[in-house]
């Protein structure tokens, strides 16, 4: 099959490039902070509200509310990162992040907070999350230009990765040292360095690309929509980000008690904390080796093939017997699910054009982190019906072959071109 041609540099960017750039490599610890500090805000929140209410719905509720933003909003906030200066939107991101968690920590220490409250502030938290997204890859592209974007998209999903993967450990140690109301006012702090950093950088996500910048609104939204769809590449990129997203997505982290339980290897809270961290830790291995080996192009078939082995050792996972197995297929489905995701990233970003980036990469957002919502009904709920084995086990093989469908779909569009 052809493989569809992506404006990628005629030369491979240096290993780590990204990082040896001065005005990225602050902006990517910042975002690993700032990420970790999100992270750190669901355990402290998520065990209060537990401790306080014990509502399973409202557990389900605070799934939904993270992700349901990017469905609903993401197409939205990606047309602001293209009108206006993506530092301004990024910091109003993260002083909304930093809101929602002053008000967190107000609510606790007046010991005021109720259930209509805590959905309120979940759904800001989430509404803070789709807002940074399509900025913060505009200014990535604005540092590092078209040749090194690659390395930039990777190295951001490994900080990102490494926030998720230490979050909840410096939450928990938060949360058992100084308790819940202070820990998620110190977590503020963490929030700032992003923020500072972008009142002394000059890239504004614009500063590489000279076009008449697009009016926020319904039609522009829909004339991009448009044009998307005549794209076979970023169709079927879009495509493989979302499947991944509905049929595992968040759902394999909040079932993954049920895995450690049934796994066991004698104890299932030392079984748990062994599996979760590989299931984060893959992410980060899979950025550094990316960087370091620089042999995986940004290219239709490397993601096909990447979202390919994500099923495939999804579907190892869920059927396996063998907790060392299992932990080994996490650790390797975790650096196929960040080679998938930062290879459609990188291909979307390249393709898209200069005026509507924003927008384009919205339609990522909603497809990647908006169809996370998804998965609680592919895993969760129909897990409840069929047992979470078995439920996994099926999603994992419509991820495989809705990646053959998504590959057919690019390949004849090349063939066609």
């Amino acid at each position: 099959m052809p493989e569809p041609q992506t404006p990628v540099g005629a030369n491979p960017p240096r290993r780590f490039a990204a990082l040896r750039n001065r005005d990225c490599r602050p902006y990517l610890f910042g975002a690993g902070l700032a990420m970790m500090a999100d992270n750190i805000e669901h355990v402290i929140t998520y065990w209060v509200l537990w401790e306080k209410f014990h509502s399973p719905a409202l557990s389900g509720f605070a799934v939904i509310s993270h992700w349901a933003p990017f469905l609903l909003l993401s197409m939205w906030f990606g047309s602001l990162a293209d009108r206006y200066d993506c530092r301004r939107v990024i910091q109003a991101a993260q002083v909304l992040f930093m809101a929602v968690s002053v008000a967190w920590g107000v609510l606790f220490l007046t010991d005021s907070l109720q259930m209509w409250q805590a959905c309120v502030l979940l759904v800001l938290h989430g509404v803070a999350g789709a807002l940074w997204g399509p900025g913060e890859q505009l200014m990535l592209h604005d540092f590092v230009g078209q040749d090194e974007l690659p390395s930039a998209v990777r190295l951001n999903a490994t900080f990102r990765s490494l926030g998720i993967l230490f979050g909840p450990v410096v939450g928990s140690a938060l949360l058992l040292g100084i308790g819940p109301t202070a820990g998620i006012f110190v977590n503020v702090a963490f929030y700032l360095p992003l923020t500072l950093f972008l009142f002394r950088t000059k890239f504004t996500g614009h500063t590489r690309d000279h076009h008449v910048r697009p009016r926020v609104g319904a039609l522009e939204s829909l004339r991009v929509l448009r044009e998307v769809g005549t794209n076979r590449t970023l169709v079927s990129m879009i495509v493989l980000a979302g499947l991944g997203s509905f049929f595992v997505g968040a759902s394999l982290q909040t079932s993954m008690p049920i895995f450690a339980n049934d796994l066991g290897a004698g104890n299932a809270g030392a079984a748990y904390g062994v599996l979760l961290f590989a299931n984060g830790a893959g992410g980060v291995v899979g950025g550094i080796l990316l960087e370091m080996t620089r042999r995986i192009p940004s290219t239709v078939t490397s993601a096909v093939v990447a979202t390919a082995i994500y099923g495939v050792t999804s579907l190892g996972f869920a059927i396996t017997g063998s907790y060392l197995l299992a932990v080994v297929l996490l650790l390797v489905g975790g650096i196929a699910h960040l080679a998938s995701m930062s290879i459609t990233q990188t291909v979307v970003q390249l393709l898209s054009p200069p005026a509507d980036r924003g927008r384009v990469l919205g339609v990522y957002g909603m497809s990647s982190g908006g169809l996370r919502t998804g998965s609680g009904f592919t895993v969760g709920l129909l897990g409840a019906a069929v047992g979470v084995h078995l439920s996994l086990a099926l999603s994992a093989v419509a991820l495989c072959l809705g990646t053959v469908a998504a590959a057919v779909h690019a390949w004849r569009g090349a063939r066609a071109a």
